[in-house]
């Protein structure tokens, strides 16, 4: 090897970000193990240097200073030692020059190796850096094939993987589709980064609301929760951190058109916007929404919220199979019993429907679904 050589590396960590001193000493390690493999027994103990002006190679062995020697591979007397130089005492190194004649073309070879192999491992560790950097972020991808259930998306300097359990029920995938998927985790393989893609998070959601919505990306408004079964409903809470500023308008935008586009890109799917509320009462009776709701009592051990709506509210209070109070429940973490104003009245217990709020981490972290405000305009049915 040559100063050309020391120049080569010297480019190759312009270009691809490559430390030219950890390629050196990779490279140095390496020739370690070629001159062991080619030379042989004595080379028990050897150091390999790369000069770092000329490129020059030397190999030096490397014994121990004892009293007695055991081993003349890896040792050298006391006596023999102060030969050299009368400075060395006990369990100094002693290091002489055993560079080969040949030993530059087996240089040349091994770097060869070394450098090729650095490059493609540092070419996976950034990109590796790229996308786990954007873990919890969305991402535009292309479709490019499928193999097995899954869809492979192409994100540009990589490669993503949609599995059936992150599809959405209601979607087609077809080739060269374009997508907009939520980076669930990134996990570092010998191959590359494995991307794991989701359309059916609700951080999906929720980073669609912070592209449309600039009161959201400049935390005047903010997200407070996301209730959401993928391709059907999502119900999404939001505040204001600004009282001037409404955070149910802010996200419904001009005629609807910030929701309306979250709601395009999920395919149809429908976005209940409510108003988050501290109190747990008036939350509940927002989260029900577009139904109207007359009074809420709760049993706060129990974490039950008694709710009773007007006769003719029943069935948009619960949704279609449940869907809405089922969204309600999960988005406010309470058990919800919806009961009608006449059965109160009458002192009935019947026809109580009841839905159990999951965990956090049973919803995937945040609530939404098609825009529901809590006034008529902007909710539809349920």
């Amino acid at each position: 090897m040559n100063s050309d050589f020391l120049e080569a590396l010297a480019d190759i960590e312009k270009e691809k970000g490559i430390d030219k001193e950890i390629l050196l000493e990779a490279i140095e390690a390496a020739l370690i193990s070629a001159y062991k493999r080619n030379y042989g027994g004595s080379a028990n103990n050897v150091r390999v240097q790369i000069d770092r002006q000329t490129g020059e190679v030397r190999v030096f062995s490397r014994k121990s200073v004892v009293e007695n020697v055991v081993d003349e591979n890896t040792q050298i007397s006391l006596a023999d030692a102060k030969k050299i130089d009368p400075r060395y005492e006990i369990d100094d190194i002693v290091e002489s020059e055993v560079t080969p004649k040949e030993f530059g073309r087996i240089a040349a070879q091994t770097a060869k190796q070394v450098v090729v192999q650095r490059i493609r491992e540092a070419e996976r560790d950034i990109l590796y850096e790229e996308y786990a950097d954007r873990e919890g972020d969305i991402i535009t991808g292309i479709v490019q094939r499928h193999e097995m259930k899954n869809v492979i998306v192409d994100l540009g300097r990589a490669e993503g993987i949609l599995t059936p359990q992150e599809q959405m029920p209601n979607e087609t995938y077809r080739q060269n589709d374009r997508i907009k998927v939520y980076i669930v985790q990134v996990n570092k393989t010998t191959k590359g980064p494995q991307i794991l893609l989701s359309r059916t998070h609700p951080g999906l959601l929720k980073r669609l609301f912070e592209l449309e919505v600039p009161e959201i990306h400049d935390g005047i408004v903010e997200i407070k929760g996301i209730a959401r079964e993928a391709g059907s409903r999502s119900k999404i809470a939001v505040t204001s951190n600004d009282e001037n500023v409404d955070p149910v308008g802010s996200c419904v935008g001009p005629r609807g058109m910030r929701v309306q586009a979250a709601v395009n890109e999920l395919k149809g799917e429908k976005i209940d916007i409510v108003k988050y509320d501290p109190d747990p009462s008036q939350y509940i009776a927002n989260a029900l929404s577009p139904a109207k709701v007359l009074s809420v009592q709760l049993e706060e051990e129990a974490r039950v919220a008694r709710v009773i709506v007007p006769d003719r509210q029943l069935s948009l209070a619960i949704g279609k199979e449940g869907q809405n109070a089922r969204l309600a429940a999960k988005l406010t973490g309470w058990k919800i019993d919806i009961k009608i104003e006449s059965q109160v009245l009458e002192g009935e217990g019947g026809g109580d429907i009841e839905e159990k709020a999951d965990t956090p981490e049973d919803v995937r972290g945040v609530p939404g679904d098609e825009v529901e405000t809590g006034n008529d305009q902007n909710s539809e049915d349920a």
